[in-house]
């Protein structure tokens, strides 16, 4: 963590003396300010916007994992961006793209479902879709021979929604 954090903070010096000697140090001073002003505006807009669609979940009886996903990103890229530097600010205001959302809060459900177990996961974020093949099943060695309950057994893979 602290490794990280120094690469950030050279990051950012680095991004801040190439913009300085491209538009000017004075430019460039105001522009972290203007990025800083504008992402504490989003926070506000961000924070108010995850609220809400927590709370519109909640009463519709939905699981409440993307809205929480996607509020969680949006006031990230909200800091980020009213962090002062440039570098934090460029990665804040890519944050804030609704297809960049989309996709890292992609990332954070599948992060989360690899940390939780299923049934916390199913709760945050719905059930999975599971998709079903009919035919042979491949017969696979066991070691004792599990008792199935007069049904018979099916394959079935487990699918993310969107894909086929």
């Amino acid at each position: 963590m602290p490794l990280g954090m120094l690469l950030v903070v050279v990051a950012e010096v680095a991004v801040f003396v190439a913009v300085g000697r491209w538009i000017g140090y004075p430019s460039a001073l105001l522009l972290v300010f203007a990025a800083s002003l504008v992402g504490l505006v989003l926070l506000r807009r961000e924070g108010m916007r995850a609220w809400r669609g927590f709370r519109a979940a909640a009463e519709s009886g939905q699981p409440p994992g993307r809205q929480v996903t996607d509020g969680l990103l949006g006031l990230s890229g909200a800091l980020l961006l009213a962090t002062p530097g440039l570098f934090s600010g460029v990665v804040g205001l890519v944050l804030l793209v609704p297809p960049v959302r989309r996709l890292a809060g992609v990332g954070v459900q599948r992060a989360a479902e690899r940390r939780v177990s299923s049934m916390v996961a199913g709760d945050l974020f719905g059930p999975r879709k599971v998709r079903v093949y009919r035919g042979a099943a491949e017969e696979q060695p066991v070691a004792p021979e599990p008792v199935v309950d007069a049904g018979r057994a099916i394959e079935g893979e487990i699918v993310e929604p969107g894909r086929h």
